[in-house]
């Protein structure tokens, strides 16, 4: 049992999936897992274990942004032993060639978080995922004919941006805008663990698409979550 997750030694499998959104963790345990049941409601971040395909998974919330999400995956690293971790999110396209509800594969994570100043001070650590994970989630995407992409994210500790960084991320590379990734990348790296970030574009910085309702990027994005299950027990 750790301090912010209340699950007694073997609640949790050693596969989780990573929504920021705790509500979502609740859908997707509702509507993918059979047998699940809840192991964490601490501060209101639900933790749930059932089967996929006969497969032991868990889902856990994680909060917004990478001082929260970095609470909850170093306590499933430490004191749980996860081996695999999928974040599931939402983030916005830096590309005009990647539309809303399109699913993006973070293959390396930029940011601007102070937390990688303060682990590394002037060392510039490259957060990447797990190849593999990669590897599985892009292929069985592309066999099931989503529509994926495969890029840099960029992890701004900032929403409300009045500098508008993104731009510069853009110019070198990054195609989507989120949260989280960088900081579970680094932290999987810490601990010997492998992670993947998948996202479904929720909104786009760069053309007037329509962006999706709160309601829609807690329930509908189920693209994003068979993938995220499929790709995780494989």
């Amino acid at each position: 049992m750790s301090t912010h997750i209340n699950a007694p030694e073997g609640a949790i499998a050693d596969k989780v999936l990573l929504p920021g959104d705790p509500l979502r963790a609740k859908f997707i345990a509702e509507n993918f897992l059979e047998d699940a049941k809840c192991y964490n409601e601490v501060r209101g971040m639900f933790g749930f274990t059932g089967t996929y395909k006969g497969v032991k998974v868990s889902v856990q919330g994680t909060g917004m942004g990478q001082p929260s999400l970095s609470i909850y995956a170093h306590e499933l690293f430490q004191f749980y032993n996860v081996q695999k971790a999928i974040r599931i999110g939402t983030c916005g396209s830096m590309n005009k060639d990647v539309h809303v509800r399109d699913i993006v594969l973070g293959s390396a994570a930029c940011t601007n978080s102070s937390l990688q100043e303060a682990r590394f001070g002037s060392v510039r650590f490259a957060p990447v995922p797990d190849f593999q994970l990669l590897d599985k989630a892009y292929h069985r995407a592309k066999d099931s004919g989503m529509k994926v992409h495969v890029g840099p994210l960029f992890s701004s500790d900032r929403f409300y941006d009045d500098k508008a960084t993104w731009k510069l991320m853009a110019q070198y590379g990054a195609i989507g805008i989120e949260m989280e990734a960088a900081e579970l990348y680094t932290l999987a790296a810490q601990f010997n663990r492998k992670a993947l970030t998948i996202c479904t574009i929720s909104d786009s910085m760069v053309s007037d698409e329509k962006e999706t309702t709160a309601e829609e990027r807690q329930n509908s994005f189920k693209e994003m979550m068979i993938l995220a299950l499929d790709t995780i027990i494989a």
